[in-house]
């Protein structure tokens, strides 16, 4: 196997007419650095890359997430497809902002309470144990609220959204292919996400309820785009003119319900005052 390390990177670029002195200088300079589908089973020292700020690590062999402390400057960091398990080892990663970890094997989102700028976090299609969910550390969660705006949970058996509702700053949700089936609790977290803009959730036995699109639309003032289709104003004011009208029809309803019951009572007792009286 093949472990990442200034030789490798060394390796990787074109330097035969450089001295060891330009390459040193080469390293601290560096910005970007693209490793992907190398083979990598693990991160070794990379402490000579001060300035790198995008890491692609993807579609490796990488088992842990670890020697990153030197890497207070990354904003992205890629290492969907991989062996990973445990999300550790990220708290030196104080300017990250988007972090990939689709495709690995992780079943708790932890390790993030203490970064608090990260805007999109890509955690879909995880290898998880048979019948188990993803599941949410509530610090790593209380740390995001704030700043994360892109969220992709698709796959993951997921069956529940309310402990996601913390994210008050959520723009875009992508949750395709689990298991949310209440509708009920869908309208809670969307009464709190007032920046939502869009989201997909197709796959889900939610999908399936009677007018699911339009209870949603009416919901969600904010939102944009479901399930990759535009909403247009025009449908969200006839769907809520529609509304409006069948709640006002409800209302007349129980009204009339209600005086009539309290006229048959009226007259039953004018009956019963009626009878004693001859």
């Amino acid at each position: 196997m093949v472990r990442l390390t200034v030789d490798l990177i060394a390796k990787s670029i074109s330097h035969k007419n450089r001295s060891e002195e330009d390459f040193g200088q080469y390293l601290r300079k560096i910005t970007h650095l693209n490793l992907s589908a190398k083979n990598i089973d693990a991160i070794g020292d990379l402490s000579l890359c001060k300035n790198l700020r995008v890491l692609y690590l993807y579609d490796n062999q990488i088992s842990q997430i670890q020697n990153l402390d030197f890497a207070s400057n990354i904003t992205h960091l890629y290492l969907q497809n991989n062996c990973i398990s445990c999300m550790e080892n990220l708290s030196s990663l104080k300017k990250l902002e988007k972090l990939y970890l689709g495709g690995n094997y992780i079943t708790v989102v932890e390790g993030l309470d203490k970064i608090e700028e990260i805007r999109e976090l890509h955690i879909e299609s995880q290898h998880l144990p048979h019948s188990e969910k993803l599941l949410f550390d509530p610090r790593s969660l209380r740390s995001l609220a704030k700043s994360l705006s892109v969220l992709n949970i698709s796959s993951n058996n997921i069956d529940e959204l309310e402990e996601l509702a913390v994210l008050e700053n959520l723009s875009c949700l992508r949750a395709v292919d689990n298991q949310l089936r209440h509708m009920k609790d869908l309208e809670v977290v969307l009464n709190k996400w007032t920046k939502l803009r869009r989201m997909e959730l197709t796959g889900n036995p939610i999908c399936n309820k009677p007018k699911y699109r339009d209870r949603i639309v009416v919901q969600s003032r904010t939102l944009e785009s479901l399930d990759g289709k535009e909403i247009k104003e025009m449908e969200r004011q006839f769907l809520m003119n529609w509304k409006a009208s069948k709640a006002a029809r409800k209302t007349n309803k129980e009204r009339m319900t209600n005086e009539q019951a309290a006229h048959l009572h009226l007259c039953k007792q004018t009956n019963q005052l009626l009878h004693a009286y001859l």
